[in-house]
């Protein structure tokens, strides 16, 4: 299995405060991982650096290629996809025009096949296809979430980085939109989630980070962790069987 994406000693700050600091982590080709932490411990911070977004120390690389100069356009273009927090939806457009928004930087590249990747994505997202002329400001909150999601698979990437998509939503459909997460790698997406809602997290990942204090706490196997008594105890609550959003 090969390394797509490599954070090496990724240090971020804000001033003087070092948010993020020594920080590596590792997504294989055909992987989901989660990142889990704290409110504050700098997941966010730490996405948006690997995204270009913010100005880091250390090494980014794709594919075994560092980024000399790492930036959104640099990123898009190599095949990496974020879905922020708020997922800065275009409220006034429609989700088929927000749909095809998301498909541009193919479209400015000469590929032509925006309907097809469309309907790819009406295909894992079914509620998009009924929805596809009303307004983004006018969905429920998981249909917005679900809307994000698409709009970066419109871009056809090879690796997908999602901030909180669970954020605000209710239990039954993080339940669905994480399991639509989890079957990103049958078409060949790999997955780093951010996510506070460690629980659901872990049974959806291969993998996990435990970010803490801007640093990796822990790693390892998401089923190791889950039954981790120190990250029961921290994160999942005491008493609650795990429970996979398969059943």
């Amino acid at each position: 299995m090969s390394t797509l994406l490599q954070l090496q000693d990724l240090c971020v700050s804000y001033g003087t405060v070092e948010a993020v600091h020594g920080v590596h982590l590792e997504v294989n080709e055909g992987e989901i991982v989660t990142v889990i932490g704290p409110n504050g411990a700098g997941k966010t911070t730490l996405l948006c650096a690997a995204m270009g977004l913010l100005p880091a120390r250390g090494t980014i690389a794709l594919d075994g290629e560092r980024i000399l100069r790492p930036s959104v356009e640099a990123m898009v273009a190599r095949g990496v996809a974020l879905v922020p927090e708020k997922r800065e939806l275009f409220g006034e457009m429609s989700v088929e025009d927000n749909l095809l928004l998301g498909g541009f930087s193919l479209w400015r590249r000469g590929q032509r096949d925006q309907a097809q990747r469309m309907q790819e994505v009406f295909d894992i997202f079914p509620r998009l296809r009924e929805r596809r002329t009303q307004m983004a400001s006018t969905l429920s909150g998981g249909e917005r979430q679900m809307l994000a999601i698409g709009r970066a698979l419109m871009a056809r990437p090879r690796l997908l980085m999602l901030d909180e998509p669970s954020l605000g939503l209710a239990p039954l459909i993080v339940r669905e939109v994480l399991l639509v997460v989890a079957s990103l790698r049958k078409l060949g997406v790999s997955v780093l989630l951010v996510e506070q809602n460690a629980r659901a997290a872990l049974q959806v990942a291969d993998r996990a980070y435990v970010l803490e204090m801007g640093a990796v706490a822990l790693s390892g196997p998401a089923a190791d962790l889950l039954h981790d008594r120190r990250i029961i105890d921290t994160y999942l609550g005491l008493g609650h069987a795990a429970k996979s959003p398969a059943t």
